[in-house]
């Protein structure tokens, strides 16, 4: 009996091509994409910023450039069709597609222009630079088609703009056997605390550790993970005290926000978390989006190159939206 192959294609997003290991193939297209966040300002209406794109395979690089609305729900990067905070209308650059050889580096030019009319707070938008090249990968029966993309997320602050943080809680995450500081920003803009923290239990530290930037979006709310166990460790039910402090920087100076919560484990929370994983079945394509946090520091008021002509979004028809884990 011949085996059946379906071919499914699925976007995928990283910090560069190379990272996708779980896919050996695409580590041919080796390209790397930088900054990886940019948060600027607006002056007389109009910010700029610049998007490097560098070739480091031995192979011609392709690719489309395309811009989305997006935000980070609770869990991490959600693509969006439509937002009011939706900076794209707004939003020119160029090329829309590139060519990339072996061992050089093209410029993507962005400008965004505000009415001065619009309302205050911020504007975003993700930009993705999506290979044009297809790459299959085998998983059991079945070939997948990847299509990579590599996204870089623009924040523009338009007026008054400030975030305002505030931590609601930790809960334990039975799936992911680790646990959840949720953390709420009232404000009108994101902000990408980092985050020291340490977790005990009667006394005794369990242990402790540092998250680097994740994104907490304006008006919006984010667990942060606390990862505390290995795959292999067994989660312990009982009383924990989680404490630590996020830090970010805000007008050049450093915010910071302690917090102090006690997180119950239950009995029946810790017998689930502990039972053997099934097996996961061929019957359907395993997605896999690698987390990928930003590690670019956010950078500072990009360099002002001339203004830009409009060109027409040429927005991909039913994007898929991506999750990633900044």
């Amino acid at each position: 009996m011949s085996k059946l192959t379906r071919k499914f294609v699925t976007y995928l997003s990283s910090c560069a091509l190379s990272t996708l290991i779980l896919f050996p193939g695409i580590a041919k297209a080796q390209v790397q994409i930088s900054p990886l966040v940019i948060e600027t300002e607006t002056k007389q209406g109009q910010s700029r910023g610049t998007i490097n794109v560098t070739n480091t395979s031995k192979e011609r690089f392709r690719a489309r450039v395309y811009a989305a609305p997006f935000t980070y729900d609770r869990e991490g990067f959600q693509a969006l069709e439509s937002s009011a905070n939706d900076l794209t209308p707004y939003l020119t650059f160029s090329p829309r597609e590139l060519v990339v050889e072996p061992g050089q580096t093209r410029r993507i030019r962005i400008v965004s222009r505000l009415l001065p009319s619009m309302k205050a707070g911020e504007y975003r938008a993700v930009i993705f630079t999506e290979n044009l090249q297809a790459f299959e990968s085998q998983s059991g029966n079945m070939t997948i088609g990847i299509i990579p993309r590599i996204g870089v997320t623009v924040y523009v602050r338009h007026g008054e703009a400030s975030a305002n943080l505030a931590v609601q809680g930790g809960s334990f995450a039975t799936e992911r056997k680790l646990i959840n500081l949720l953390v709420k920003n009232s404000g009108n803009a994101s902000v990408r605390p980092q985050v020291n923290w340490k977790l005990a239990k009667g006394g005794k530290t369990v242990k402790e550790g540092k998250i680097e930037a994740i994104t907490v979006i304006a008006e919006g709310e984010r667990n942060i993970p606390i990862e505390y166990l290995s795959a292999e460790d067994k989660v312990a039910a009982g009383e924990y005290q989680l404490t630590g402090e996020l830090f970010w920087q805000e007008d050049d100076k450093v915010k910071k926000l302690s917090f102090n919560q006690n997180v119950n484990i239950s009995a029946k929370e810790a017998e689930t978390a502990n039972q053997p994983k099934k097996p996961q079945t061929n019957e359907q394509p395993r997605t896999s989006a690698p987390a990928v946090p930003p590690t670019d520091r956010p950078q500072n008021p990009p360099q002002r190159t001339s203004p830009l002509p409009v060109p027409s979004i040429n927005r991909p028809q039913n994007p898929q939206p991506n999750r990633l884990q900044p």
